[in-house]
């Protein structure tokens, strides 16, 4: 019930924000639901660094379980018409490949939300991720 309610606020938001992405910017954020169950949710510390105005390139540190390893995650984001593509890899496994879409939400110029839609080509899952912090 809460991740629910939670979409319908991000849905109500995307008409009042809009991304604004510059060349230099740097983001520091947090918050993934994606490779978890509906029921859990995963926090992933996650840094970034806008290369152009299109192409960010960040990495995050993830950890599924208290049993499992940590791995560090790498990803790229290319920005067209407000939408972003998304291209991520879980540690250096070539197997575990992600693909998504998604749209950035900035608000009071340097607060972000970005829902994902992703698909993961190991576990041939799609997941919804969500993920919000600053940026620079």
């Amino acid at each position: 019930m809460k991740k629910l309610f939670l979409i319908l606020v991000l849905i109500c938001g995307m008409t009042a924000s809009q991304a604004q992405n510059t060349k230099g910017s740097w983001y520091v954020g947090t918050g993934d639901v994606a490779n978890v169950a509906w029921t859990d949710w995963a926090v992933s510390p996650t840094i970034a660094f806008a290369f152009t105005d299109a192409l960010v390139l960040g990495g995050s540190i993830s950890q599924e379980n208290a049993d499992a390893d940590m791995n560090l995650d790498f990803y790229a984001r290319y920005f067209w018409n407000g939408m972003f593509v998304h291209a991520g890899m879980n540690g250096l496994n070539f197997d575990e490949i992600e693909l998504g879409l998604g749209k950035q939400f900035t608000f009071r110029n340097n607060v972000y939300v970005d829902p994902t839609l992703v698909y993961n080509a190991g576990s041939e899952t799609v997941n919804l991720g969500i993920g919000f912090g600053l940026k620079f």
